[in-house]
């Protein structure tokens, strides 16, 4: 049974981790084949959208701490080993932000630990109204430092330090309150609602979204005089597509665009 499952439909993938038993654990197995898959997304000019959900009862419950104490065995105590897991475990998360397409997590049970940092690195998600998010590892004495680094980018600072240091679960409605989802689904529609919102950036301009995800990252880590320089140099390179062109001739003559897409 593969750790993790793909399928594509209408310009969407469907990833999901498929390790029901761990709770879809960040297992290195399961890093190196959601790497694998984002490494062969960036090159899929045919998928549009990404949809990242977990298999079983939780979407994903962080690293795999049996996995992670059996690494202590080595000479080192496990020194090596942690540095090396985090290490990947970091270029994963990352790679979402590099991938042309946007990444969409489909949560519900849990998320926790490192499995809220890749909600985190999602560009967007959507939550079943039962689901709880934490990062909780401060509980059992390990500070969730890596999980940090997202939560802190998508939260209210003093929130993100309130969940890290109390390790207190939140439940969805408070996470969208918190900028964490951008979407709660009643019970019974999460899939669905999660393929609509897929759908809707599927049938946009692949060339304009890919060109405004990688804009919108960038931008962020300027200041406003250097972001504004270089989202009109983007937005000029963007005026210049054909595609773009012919979209907005279709909007002016009242018709449906014509994309080579």
């Amino acid at each position: 049974m593969p750790l993790l499952e793909r399928h594509d439909k209408n310009a969407i993938a469907y990833l999901k981790m498929n390790a029901p038993e761990k709770l879809n654990a960040l297992s290195e197995g399961m890093l190196s084949a959601l790497q694998s898959e984002f490494d062969a997304l960036k090159e899929d000019r045919s998928v549009r959208a990404v949809i990242i959900s977990g298999a079983g009862k939780a979407f994903c419950a962080g690293h795999d701490l049996k996995e992670m104490t059996q690494g202590r065995q080595a000479e080192d105590g496990g020194k090596a080993y942690f540095k090396a897991l985090f290490e990947k475990c970091a270029t994963m998360m990352s790679t979402i932000r590099t991938l042309p397409q946007p990444v969409i997590a489909q949560v519900h049970g849990i998320a926790t630990a490192a499995g809220c940092q890749l909600v985190a690195s999602c560009d967007l998600a959507v939550a079943d109204e039962q689901t709880k998010f934490g990062v909780n590892g401060v509980n059992i004495g390990l500070f969730c430092s890596t999980p940090m680094v997202a939560l802190s980018r998508n939260i209210p600072r003093k929130k993100a330090f309130e969940m890290l240091t109390t390790g207190e679960f939140i439940p969805a409605q408070t996470a969208k309150d918190y900028g964490l989802i951008n979407r709660i689904a009643p019970i019974g529609e999460l899939e669905q609602m999660t393929h609509t919102l897929a759908q809707t950036i599927a049938d946009k301009l692949a060339a304009a979204v890919k060109i405004g995800k990688e804009a919108y990252y960038k931008q962020l880590e300027m200041s406003l005089d250097d972001a504004y320089a270089y989202t009109g140099d983007v937005m000029v390179e963007n005026m210049l597509y054909r595609d773009t062109e012919e979209g907005i001739s279709a909007f002016i003559e009242k018709r449906e665009p014509n994309w080579d897409q």
